[in-house]
């Protein structure tokens, strides 16, 4: 347990301005000009700087004016790209065209204009105005707002909220109405289109299963957190060095590849042996994968998976030379091959170790269940998936990964395996596993682990034949090795509650922040967002091209 020292009155004193300009940033996001105003009355009062004050507001500001756009642009528009409604895009495209010639303007002034923020950049998400000119032109806007808005209410003091009151009033009330309309005759719309309405009451009920909410619904709460700990450490980027011996720390475009190597030069007899291909084309490339699987006596199957990745994406399993070729040619990304760890079981390991500790500990275990389908001998894979109580939520990606496949007829008691790689995002199931956890595998664990160079915390994910031979830390195949970002994934046990999942994770980042501070007292440098950024864009870049995982 890490204990803390109680702040002396002196401290207090010195961070309360700070405290208070944290709750007009939160504040902003619910509502903006109301938390702009009750800075400005505090700055008359004497009682908060011009800086902690108008960072705070502008900063909150602009924030959630990004929000705003992101929530349209990511997760409405794949809505709407997989709705009904996808007929429209040609309206789309000339709705596009129209706001890119006259955004700017429309950005600027719906700033001032009540009630049209929220549904302007709404819209400029959904139409996919550029993030930069928007960032620009909205940080401009929200800069002068919140200056204006500061000065007026330090100078006229509580007047101010009675002219907003006024100014807001009567518009508010027109364009709510309006926009409620609109939003109230689209959804009616859909559902009556809706062709199978046994699909769209899965979707609907979908939202009520936490497990698979989005991540711009459920990782708020994780992102609030995050903040409150780059306050309390001091350090925005410390998860990069809480294994200073992984690229970033394991936060974002670390190779699989450079971690497993140092499993297999360090424990060779625990880990699914693995390659770098080389070659700039796909005929070079699949030379280099004959070559390999010929030096290492790899034979089909085997795994091809990108080189940077996160949440099983790119991950397949290849059964035969038509099957490579075809992977190969998909994207460009550099790849890996991998010895198939056949298990059948499969677990995530999370392990933490804090540098100051001679031994380490394992902090939770997730068991994955891959879904398998059993045939009638008269339902198509679509029908079954359609029909079953789990499998159904998630049905569109299942069905993307079967393709036209999802038409054929299994005979009656045939299998159909939903998913190979052992992911919550691709359709595995996740259980809590610390049932499997034993003194004998938190020793092994720990020894496999101190003999990395700069590992202290991440997800190992191990394929295993029998639960005896796991608990007694013996004859398992570890095939990735993740760091800092890895979750403790048996949060998505459909049996835990959504507390007990946000707990887990609060827990799992104060780890993550404490383990990056002690290495940063022992002089490693943490990476700067700038390149922290670069890594990130790269990887979505090389993200867009992996081929469907399986």
């Amino acid at each position: 347990m890490i204990e803390t020292m109680p702040m002396s009155p002196g401290a207090v004193a010195e961070w309360l301005p700070w405290w208070k300009a944290a709750g007009f940033f939160f504040a902003t996001f619910v509502l903006e000009d109301a938390a702009a105003i009750g800075a400005g009355l505090l700055l008359a009062a004497g009682q908060i700087s011009w800086l902690a004050a108008f960072v705070s507001c502008f900063l909150g500001i602009w924030l959630g004016d990004a929000g705003l756009y992101a929530l349209a642009r990511f997760a409405g528009r794949n809505w709407f790209e997989k709705s009904t409604l996808k007929k429209h895009t040609a309206k789309v495209s000339r709705s596009e065209n129209w706001f890119h010639e006259r955004g700017a303007l429309i950005l600027i002034f719906s700033r001032a204009v009540p009630g049209a923020r929220l549904p302007t950049y709404l819209a400029a998400g959904f139409l996919r105005v550029p993030m930069a000119r928007f960032l620009v032109i909205t940080g401009a806007a929200a800069f002068v707002w919140t200056f204006v808005i500061l000065f007026l209410t330090k100078t006229f003091g509580s007047q101010i909220s009675g002219w907003q009151g006024h100014y807001k009033s009567g518009s508010l009330w027109l364009i709510g109405a309006g926009i409620l309309l609109i939003v109230t005759f689209q959804i009616i719309r859909g559902a009556l289109q809706s062709v199978d309405w046994r699909k769209f009451t899965t979707r609907l009920v979908r939202w009520t299963r936490w497990e698979f909410w989005p991540m711009w619904l459920f990782y708020p709460p994780v992102a609030i957190h995050y903040l409150w700990l780059v306050v309390k450490y001091r350090g925005t980027m410390l998860p990069t060095v809480s294994n200073p011996g992984i690229f970033s720390g394991g936060m974002v475009g670390e190779s699989k590849m450079e971690t497993l190597h140092d499993l297999m030069r360090t424990t060779p007899d625990f880990t699914a042996e693995a390659e770098l291909i080389a070659g700039d084309s796909a005929q070079a490339r699949l030379i280099s994968l004959r070559e390999i699987c010929a030096r290492r006596n790899i034979s089909y199957p085997f795994i091809l998976k990108p080189d940077l990745g996160q949440r099983g994406a790119g991950i397949k399993l290849i059964r035969n030379e038509s099957q490579a070729e075809d992977y190969l040619k998909e994207t460009s990304a550099p790849l890996l091959v991998q010895r198939f760890a056949a298990g059948p079981h499969e677990v995530g390991i999370f392990y933490y170790r804090f540098p100051s500790e001679s031994r380490g500990h394992i902090f939770a275990i997730t068991e994955k269940i891959f879904p398998v389908l059993t045939g009638d001998g008269k339902s198509t894979l679509a029908e079954l998936i359609w029909r079953d109580d789990r499998a159904r939520f998630m049905a569109e990606k299942y069905l993307q990964r079967l393709g036209a496949r999802q038409n054929h007829v299994l005979a009656a008691n045939e299998k159909q395996a939903l998913v190979q790689a052992g992911n919550h995002a691709q359709g595995c199931i996740f259980r809590d596993g610390m049932h499997l956890n034993t003194p004998a595998l938190e020793e092994r664990i720990d020894g496999i682990s101190q003999k990395i160079n700069g590992f202290f915390i991440g997800r190992y994910d191990i394929r295993f034949a029998s639960e005896e031979d796991l608990r007694a830390g013996k004859n398992f195949q570890i095939i990735e090795l993740n760091g800092a970002a890895a979750e403790a994934t048996s949060i998505y046990d459909a049996r835990n509650s959504l507390w007990s999942a946000y707990r887990t994770l609060f827990r799992q980042w104060n780890l993550v922040f404490a383990i990056g501070a002690e290495n940063r007292r022992r002089g490693c440098a943490p990476m700067t967002i700038s390149d922290f950024w670069r890594a990130w864009r790269n990887y979505s870049t090389l993200a867009a091209s992996y081929p469907a995982t399986d």
